[in-house]
């Protein structure tokens, strides 16, 4: 789960399960920083909202590392949504019975890369 080149932000044990995070992470994939961010903020889902804290932390990573970059120039390279930990709960039912609850976390990760213009060799 390293990133090989770009900027990257992570986040770990999120207290969501990845399955509700992925839909949402496959619509901003490949797509601009700028415009990303725009549909997330759109978006209502908490798993939404998750996921443009990270992304915009990757963008605070990318401003910090090169102070002239523009915003207009990053797009999302790669977006991963991996499990975390998971936690087994005891969830009590009827006539003595128990069934297993099991609480699922994410770990998001965010690389930002920077548009190639196209050119004359």
């Amino acid at each position: 789960m390293e990133a090989k080149k770009g900027y990257s932000a992570k986040a770990k044990g999120l207290p969501m399960s990845p399955f509700k995070i992925r839909p949402v992470a496959d619509l901003v994939r490949g797509k601009s920083y700028v415009e990303s961010v725009a549909v997330l903020e759109a978006l209502p889902n908490k798993s939404a909202k998750l996921l443009r804290k990270v992304l915009q932390s990757a963008g605070a990573n990318a401003m910090f590392q090169n102070s002239q970059l523009d915003e207009e120039m990053l797009y999302v390279k790669e977006l991963l949504v991996d499990a975390g930990p998971s936690q087994k709960r005891i969830w009590p039912r009827s006539r003595g019975r128990a069934d297993r609850l099991i609480k699922r976390s994410a770990h998001i990760l965010v690389v930002l890369d920077e548009k190639k213009l196209q050119g004359n060799k």
